[in-house]
């Protein structure tokens, strides 16, 4: 008789905690990041330009990638990257 009673204790206690999960959720919809947050999408003309005659002033969030440099892969949605070439000319602008 004591198979029967555990095999409905641990969905009984599943089906108890369902409700509190649904506490833990937050009003109103995500925050959801476009793919163009940092305003990578206006600078693209910028690729070709040597990056130290670029304006980037404007951005708070910046960062600069020459090659073979270790960058953090922690994704911020307000952050403009910028990829450089070994002659310090920029091949690619995106958000990230």
């Amino acid at each position: 008789m004591r198979r029967p009673m555990r095999r409905l204790v641990l969905p009984a206690a599943a089906l108890l905690a369902l409700p509190l999960l649904g506490a833990c959720k937050e009003d109103g919809p995500p925050a959801v990041a476009t793919a163009d947050s940092c305003g990578a999408a206006a600078l693209q003309g910028l690729v070709g330009t040597p990056v130290d005659q670029a304006d980037l002033s404007a951005h708070a969030a910046l960062r600069v990638i020459p090659p073979g440099t270790a960058v953090t892969m922690d994704h911020r949605p307000d952050r403009l990257n910028v990829e450089t070439d070994a002659g310090g000319v920029i091949t690619r602008v995106f958000c990230g």
